[in-house]
């Protein structure tokens, strides 16, 4: 351990303070950094949702009763305007991705770590110890870890269902019934639907429920070993 040579009673509540101030600034930078992107996220989302809104009101039944010139350079219009905002909004999330691709794989490494090792410290105290006090740290440590890769993943799942929405959305308009060259524009728009977009993390991780799932069963797996072995 290392020695500062400094007196810790007499100094005891800058020490205090010097540890507080420490863990508030630590606490806003990732709470900031963390709603920053739930933002950003969130705008891709919301860019989803502008797609699908103009693909269905380019390709409604009352315009597709009615086709003429105007309507059909209208309808053109509105089709290549929301396909421009798909394709931005999947840009967008890569972008975003890429820049905090290599922070979330170490955040994932640590927190099924964490939740694993704070387990196991929570089945050794329920199992040793009558001071229920003592059960709170590693009690509120696994909930954390759980916390964030909840919401880590339900962001993720969130932005895959958006982006699903925008297929569904050509799928169930009356798209055949539209001119030529419109239905040559929905079909290119649902031909990218056989690759589906995902928030791919280190290319071993996809940001979803089913990946929350697996990361809390792979943090009780390793519990479980570590619990075995001790």
């Amino acid at each position: 351990m290392t020695e500062y040579f400094i007196d810790q009673e007499k100094y005891l509540y800058l020490i205090l303070l010097h540890v507080c101030m420490a863990l508030c600034i630590g606490t806003v930078a990732m709470l900031a950094i963390g709603t920053l992107l739930i933002t950003y996220l969130q705008h891709t989302c919301g860019m989803f949702r502008i797609a699908s809104y103009r693909i269905k009101q380019a390709i409604k039944i009352d315009i597709l009763q009615n086709v003429n010139q105007k309507s059909k350079i209208l309808i053109t219009r509105d089709i290549i305007c929301a396909i421009n905002i798909h394709r931005q909004a999947i840009n967008l999330s890569k972008h975003l991705l890429s820049i905090f691709e290599i922070m979330f794989f170490c955040l994932i490494v640590v927190g099924v770590t964490c939740l694993s090792l704070n387990l196991f410290q929570l089945f050794q105290i329920a199992s040793s110890v009558n001071n229920i006090g003592e059960l709170f740290p590693p009690l509120l440590y696994s909930s954390v870890s759980i916390l964030y890769m909840f919401l880590a993943n339900y962001m993720g799942q969130d932005i895959i269902n958006h982006n699903d929405d925008v297929y569904v959305t050509a799928y169930n308009a009356q798209w055949y019934k539209a001119p030529l060259n419109i239905q040559k524009m929905i079909l290119f728009l649902l031909q990218r639907r056989a690759k589906e977009h995902t928030l791919d993390v280190g290319g071993l991780f996809h940001a979803s429920i089913e990946c929350f799932a697996t990361l809390v069963k792979t943090s009780v797996s390793y519990f479980t070993v570590i619990y075995s072995t001790r």
